[in-house]
């Protein structure tokens, strides 16, 4: 059965891998003009409103024990194709087809990564939270800390938050909020998304990949951050040297809607073996 979703605003604006598309990079990530503008803006208004201190906790505390289903990454793989954007004319290739192309366009430029080759077909298995029931604005889009006020360069900042509770409370309305200075990123609550979610499941799973590789999935979301150069108050030294890996990897997080797709069943072999070798067996999701 196809689940309808509406487009992930964080991958309406990206860029084609193809060089011949990238030509204005202005208008990339464009969210001043646009036709999917207002919908995308809808999305950030009520993630902005009720992406609080105590919805993330309780997010946390609902998916933590992670007991909403048991399958394989390759079957999680699978199960993604069951959400498509009947909005969209433009798109009409399952949506497994990023993960490999992200994950092949890391491979060709990093052969001697294989741990990053995975994170590109894993990055967002996460969105497996829409197919359980979660609205769009709590699994897509881009991320913040919760717990401190937004800073300038979160989408729509400045016309999405009146209605955000925390920011009546006067610890979490200050630039620190809850936090201590450079307390480090793995301290801080971050927005509730596919990103948090897929980061705590490979840690409840005890996936053998390094440190760059739940780093990339917890924060390749983030942009205020790692493109908008904010929230600079909350970093250690950790997340300076951290950042030029999670930067690497959007490179290749890009929406393509190019007609050169993977053939998927000629890789399949190959990312299997990643799989046995990182994260193998029936996972508790």
């Amino acid at each position: 059965m196809k689940v309808a979703v509406d487009p992930d605003p964080s991958l309406v604006y990206r860029p084609d891998m193809e060089p011949e598309a990238a030509k204005d990079k202005g208008s990339f990530r464009n969210y001043t003009s646009g036709p999917l503008l207002d919908r995308v803006f809808t999305t950030y208004k009520l993630m902005h409103t009720w992406q609080t201190v105590d919805f993330v906790r309780r997010k946390h505390a609902q998916f933590g024990s992670f007991s909403y289903k048991r399958m394989t990454v390759m079957e999680a793989v699978d199960m993604l194709d069951g959400l498509v954007d009947e909005s969209d004319p433009d798109v009409d290739f399952p949506n497994s087809f990023h993960a490999f192309q992200t994950a092949e366009g890391i491979r060709k430029a990093h052969p001697d990564k294989d741990w990053f080759h995975l994170i590109g077909l894993l990055h967002d298995l996460g969105k497996v939270l829409a197919l359980a029931g979660e609205p769009q604005w709590a699994v897509v889009g881009d991320t913040f800390p919760v717990g401190c006020r937004p800073q300038g360069s979160v989408l729509f900042c400045d016309s999405t938050f009146q209605d955000n509770p925390d920011l009546q409370d006067p610890l979490y309305s200050t630039e620190l909020g809850m936090y201590q200075p450079h307390c480090g990123l793995e301290n801080v609550l971050m927005s509730w998304g596919h990103d948090e979610y897929l980061y705590l499941m490979m840690k409840f799973n005890k996936f053998s990949l390094p440190p760059e590789a739940f780093y990339i999935i917890r924060f390749h979301s983030f942009y205020p951050w790692h493109t908008g150069g904010d929230y600079q108050q909350l970093c250690n030294e950790q997340d300076l040297a951290m950042l030029p890996w999670v930067q690497e990897f959007n490179k290749f997080d890009l929406y393509t809607k190019s007609s050169d797709l993977p053939d998927v069943d000629k890789l399949r072999p190959y990312y299997q073996g990643l799989i046995d070798k990182y994260c193998p067996g029936v996972l508790h999701w």
